[in-house]
């Protein structure tokens, strides 16, 4: 069997960079639940990004920043134990790592043992380099995320495309290097112009993952909810929507409650 066509019992930090060097996409999509990544897991997915968009599709906040690190944990915790084969990256959330290197690392020690995850994400670049090479020392591995980094968004004041000027590009480069040289094992891109994505994918060995960042990098992510349709007011250029949950669901539950109200359900076949 070739390197290109090869299985992984378990996909690791080490799978991710072999994948890259034979030019094999990377597949990672959000979960935060049992139920959600058992499915995920299943159908093949090669990472499985606890995000703390669960913020947003799971608890309803406007933004990311809400979440906690135990709310982080608990999320996690029911990813790790329907995950057989997918790598568990989880997030760090906003204020767990930002000021405080010492903080840092004990937030992802938490993932660690608490969840029992396989890698931490964090936003930003050498603005967190003291908290990056904490978490790194401890032997815990790191993925980067670039570009639109919405535990920001306050500081940015909207969701637009990032590092559309030379200047911002630049210093979006540089970070990434930076990553890399620190010893991230990989990076997501997000939004940002894909010609620009695809420049960082070829100058660095470690694969870069993009969301809204075209198709010249290694991989792709999305948030699960969006990608089934279960969400429908989110309708960026880079979604693509493989189903419409969100009209199946409701129909489906309208029909629960007409068969309930005409007292068809439970039938005579559905009582013991």
């Amino acid at each position: 069997m070739s390197a290109l066509n090869k299985e992984y019992k378990r996909v690791t930090v080490k799978s991710l960079v072999e994948m890259k060097s034979n030019d094999e996409k990377i597949s990672m999509l959000t979960a935060y639940d049992y139920t959600m990544a058992k499915i995920v897991d299943n159908a093949g997915i090669d990472v499985i990004l606890v995000g703390d968009s669960a913020s947003n599709v799971m608890a309803g906040h406007e933004t990311t920043l809400p979440i906690t690190l135990d709310q982080m944990i608990y999320h996690a915790s029911g990813v790790v134990r329907a995950a057989k084969r997918a790598l568990i990256v989880v997030d760090l959330p906003f204020g767990s790592y930002q000021s405080d290197p010492k903080e840092a690392l004990r937030s992802s020690i938490r993932i660690m043992k608490e969840s029992g995850g396989h890698a931490v994400k964090l936003e930003g670049g050498k603005e967190i380099k003291d908290s990056i090479k904490k978490i790194l020392n401890a032997g815990i591995p790191v993925m980067g995320h670039l570009g639109l980094t919405p535990q920001s968004i306050y500081k940015f004041g909207t969701y637009t495309v990032r590092a559309k000027e030379e200047e911002e590009a630049e210093k979006l480069i540089q970070d990434a290097l930076f990553l890399e040289k620190s010893g991230c094992f990989a990076i997501v891109l997000e939004k940002v112009p894909a010609s620009l994505a695809k420049k960082v994918a070829s100058k660095l060995t470690i694969p870069i993952i993009g969301i809204g960042a075209g198709n010249g990098v290694d991989g792709q992510v999305l948030v699960l909810h969006d990608l089934l349709g279960m969400t429908h007011e989110f309708n960026p250029r880079f979604l693509r929507r493989y189903l419409n949950l969100h009209d199946l669901m409701t129909e489906a539950v309208g029909n629960y409650v007409k068969d309930v109200k005409a007292v068809d359900f439970p039938n005579e076949s559905e009582q013991y």
